[in-house]
């Protein structure tokens, strides 16, 4: 057990807790924005299918469903990461020896800003996208007056 009072080490153990509630909290964002894409671009072919009764080009590896595919698994990931973090931490605040770990933080923004430079060609390959969409004209409306 720690040399600390009481109320020192029942003020690390909370903010261990807040640092696993805000890992918790970027976890389920991952998942949720992952979901999000994934789905997003499932409409968007669909939509491509309904208005040109073509079927679309899918990229085989850097496309949407991917990309969200991979958030869904990082957010996973840092769900377990971010378990295992709050428990190697604990252990260390009642032991008395809390060494800080800046790995995981520079983990976690490798992996970030990978993901997003694969969003990258996707937003560019997206704005190109709506130029081969026609239209659809709208049905004038009669005057009834």
């Amino acid at each position: 057990m720690s040399k600390l009072p009481q109320i020192d080490r029942q003020r690390e153990h909370q903010a261990n807790e807040r640092t696993f509630l805000a890992w918790l909290r970027t976890s389920v964002a991952l998942i949720s924005f992952g979901f999000v894409i994934a789905r997003f671009s499932i409409f968007l072919r669909q939509l491509h299918v309904a208005i040109t009764q073509q079927e679309s080009f899918v990229q085989s590896f850097l496309n949407s469903e991917n990309l969200g595919v991979a958030l869904v698994i990082f957010g996973i990931l840092t769900i377990a990461l971010a378990g295992w973090r709050y428990n190697q931490v604990f252990w260390q605040i009642e032991r008395g020896n809390y060494k800080p770990n800046r790995f995981l933080v520079w983990l976690m923004t490798g992996a970030v800003i990978i993901l997003g430079v694969f969003c990258i060609p996707l937003l560019r390959w997206r704005n190109k996208l709506p130029s081969q969409f026609p239209i659809p004209t709208q049905p004038q409306s009669r005057n009834l007056h």
